[in-house]
């Protein structure tokens, strides 16, 4: 690999400043990668170009990238069918149904902290997969936030902050079994132990969430959520004049079937179907793996290892598939639906999904741009050289931090900061899973941070956001947490044998 020094830094930081100032993020994204490329073409500009255009189709080489966009699609045509069902409008009475069987016959703003805290929990409890997660808690909520005028931007921020956090504090999913295998490639035999044990000095995720319930619950919002909150709340506009949702109005304000009762079960049954067959299809894809390496075992050790082993992308587009035939299925046989109308209207939905595929190649892209301009390995070799062992915990977050925040991928971020910080941690003779948990807490704080990160692009998505609202309205909470992240790791790294 050629050393591009700090030339390797300007692309991500191009094209995440560009974004964050001009709140176009396909511009933006297409600057970075141009710039990228013109790098790595000697400064050519004409033959960066043309790399360029190379490099975007480059992404479909990667089966993993092909099926997350493919699966955007998919999810697409799901919300489409949903909402049409007339699922979206049963559950929106249920809900509130509930709400008021419950005593909640207040102002909206008491109803309000009931809805957001089941969001908030429902996110949580949906740890087996992030984009699961967020999509759920967007899909499930939208319309009742919308009904109680809540902005779309703490819809997203709901959906984004209980995704990736839950997925890392509870790492029984293709999360822990990717972070297992990173720490056990340092020569570590406890790789599973030591995961364990750094959960408990994972502090961003925690400080995340519990700021996150803080704030619905005390209604003190702050930075440009707060300014949001007013506009709901004093001109009943959920999101701001401007705003290009990441779902088109197509999708997002699609009515119910004229002559349909509204039924819950059209909703519930397909998302269910989607979370209950996440882990039988990591089982699957990884069944393989798991005979192979546990020769002779069988029962929930061999199961657990096939969720280990198995594909999160395979698993999450075979489930999302799996969910678009049961609600095909259930809709026929209720009667609500046609199969001609339902794949038109799957057709529909992929179609309002065009703006947020092209985000996600493009966030690849970039992603994989940074990998090849050596960015992130950069900035590590940077600083790890005046390293003291107090500072390491604090330093390791730090830069974990950047490199999510500049390249958009967490676990981009887990395998390049592993590496460097197990043999840091090591040699330096800092405890090692405080380290780790450095390492895997700044990963999800950039990410948090990060315009171009797929969580916080699906979290729009199925929010129906614009995205740099969502960014910008979650960064000050994010960076909230961060800080003090980032302080207790200083503490430890002093007190922390």
């Amino acid at each position: 690999m050629n050393d591009f020094g700090v030339w390797s830094v300007l692309p991500p930081v191009m094209a995440v400043t560009l974004a964050l100032l001009t709140r176009q993020i396909v511009l933006s994204l297409l600057v970075g990668i141009w710039a990228g490329f013109v790098i790595l073409q000697s400064g050519n500009p004409i033959l960066g170009t043309l790399a360029t255009l190379d490099g975007l189709v480059q992404v479909f080489d990667d089966p993993g990238n092909t099926r997350v966009i493919l699966f955007t699609f998919l999810v697409g045509g799901m919300i489409a069918l949903i909402q049409r069902s007339g699922g979206v409008a049963g559950f929106i009475l249920r809900i509130v149904g509930l709400l008021e069987r419950i005593g909640t016959r207040q102002a909206d703003r008491g109803n309000r902290r009931v809805v957001e805290i089941t969001a908030v929990l429902t996110g949580m409890l949906l740890f087996i997969e992030s984009n699961i997660s967020s999509l759920t808690v967007g899909t499930l909520f939208r319309p009742v936030f919308d009904k109680l005028k809540i902005p779309r931007e703490k819809l997203a921020y709901i959906a984004d902050s209980t995704s990736a956090p839950s997925c890392i504090l509870f790492p029984f999913n293709a999360w822990g079994a990717y972070i297992v295998g990173l720490i056990a490639a340092q020569g570590i035999d406890s790789a599973s132990t030591v995961l364990v044990s750094a959960v408990l000095y994972n502090f961003y995720p925690m400080l995340a969430i519990a700021l996150m319930i803080i704030i619905i619950l005390s209604r003190k919002d702050y930075g440009e959520m707060a300014a949001a909150e007013r506009r709901a709340e004093s001109e009943g506009k959920i999101l701001r004049d401007g705003a290009v949702p990441m779902v088109s109005n197509e999708i997002s304000m699609l009515e119910m079937k004229q002559g349909l009762t509204p039924s819950a079960a059209n909703l519930a049954w397909p998302l269910l179907s989607m979370v209950a067959l996440m882990p039988m299809f990591l089982m699957y894809t990884g069944w393989a793996g798991a005979q192979e390496a546990l020769p002779g075992v069988k029962g929930l050790a061999l199961a657990g290892k096939a969720m280990a082993e198995g594909s999160g992308s395979k698993a999450v587009l075979y489930s999302v598939s799996g969910a678009i035939l049961v609600a095909m299925a259930l809709y026929r046989v209720r009667g609500v639906l046609r199969i001609r109308e339902m794949v038109d209207l799957i057709l529909r939905g992929m179609a309002g999904m065009l703006q947020m595929a092209l985000v996600m190649t493009l966030a690849f892209a970039i992603g994989s741009l940074s990998r090849e301009l050596g960015t992130g390995q950069y900035v590590a070799d940077l600083t790890s050289p005046w390293i003291s062992p107090a500072l390491v915990p604090a330093l390791i977050f730090l830069v974990s931090s950047f490199i999510a925040f500049s390249t958009g991928t967490s676990w981009g971020t887990f395998a390049i900061m592993i590496a460097i910080a197990v043999p840091m941690a090591q040699g330096m003779d800092t405890n090692v899973s405080l380290a780790i948990a450095a390492a895997l807490g700044g990963g999800v704080f950039g990410d948090h941070c990060s315009p171009t990160s797929d969580t916080s692009l699906i979290s729009s998505m199925a929010a129906s956001s614009d995205h740099i609202d969502h960014v910008r309205t979650q960064l000050p909470y994010a960076l909230t947490a961060g800080i003090f992240a980032f302080s207790l790791y200083l503490i430890l790294g002093i007190l922390t044998p």
